[in-house]
Parts: structure tokens; C-alpha cells; sequence
């Protein structure tokens, strides 16, 4: 027999979505990001360090390489995504006034993208010998 205490609508209920209905969507993506952060911070950390005291020519070197390089851009994407998605967890959570919240909500998301545009760019001038 169905209970009274659900606070969901029928239809909710039937789709099994939450209110926002992309919350679930965020939270493995933000667990998928984390797991590819994971892996793929070790990499970042080691092309850093097998830098450490080279040259620039070195560096444009090490990242002409296709490997490399794609390796960083996808350090750059995961790693925006996830910032991304963190922040607005937290803007959502502790914002409580709704058009303060949209703002930064919106300034969350330029960031994201400014940040990550800026850094493909310098990834990709270096790879491409600029």
C-alpha cells in the first residue's frame, strides 16, 4: 500500500527524479571527474617534475609530444568540470537569496570556462610550437 509521508508528486514518483531533476547527473559526474582527477593529477605531477629545471625548450619539447599533451588537455577539462560542479554545490547549499544565488551560479560557470579556455590555450600554443 502506498504511503502518505512521501512528499513527491505522482509523476516524481514514477520517473523517480528529484525536484531539480539533474542532481543525480551531477553527482556521478562529479564522482567521474574526481576518479579521472585522480589518475590523471599523477600524470600532471609527473610531467611537472620530469620539467623540473629544464629549459623552455624542454617543455615545448616534452609537450609536442600528442600523447602529452592530449593527456593535459584532458587534466584541464576534468579538472574545470569538477571545480565547476563543486562550486555550485557549494553556491547552492549556502547562498539562500535566489538572485544572488543565479549570479554567482552564473560567475561559477565564466569562471569555469575562463580558466579552462585560458589553459587549453596555453596548452595548445606550447603543443603546436607557438
Amino acid at each position: 500500500m502506498q504511503s502518505n509521508s512521501s512528499m513527491r508528486t505522482p509523476l516524481g514518483r514514477v520517473r523517480g527524479l528529484g525536484s531539480a531533476k539533474s542532481g543525480t547527473g551531477h553527482f556521478w559526474l562529479q564522482r567521474l571527474t574526481a576518479v579521472a582527477n585522480v589518475i590523471l593529477t599523477v600524470i600532471f605531477v609527473f610531467v611537472v617534475v620530469a620539467l623540473v629545471g629544464k629549459p623552455y625548450p624542454a617543455a615545448m619539447a616534452l609537450l609536442t609530444q600528442p600523447c602529452v599533451a592530449i593527456l593535459m588537455l584532458l587534466f584541464i577539462l576534468s579538472a574545470c568540470v569538477h571545480m565547476r560542479i563543486g562550486m555550485q554545490v557549494i553556491i547552492e547549499d549556502y547562498v539562500h537569496e535566489e538572485g544572488v544565488k543565479i549570479l554567482a551560479v552564473m560567475a561559477n560557470t565564466f569562471f569555469a570556462i575562463a580558466v579552462g579556455a585560458a589553459s587549453v590555450y596555453a596548452v595548445l600554443k606550447l603543443s603546436f610550437g607557438g
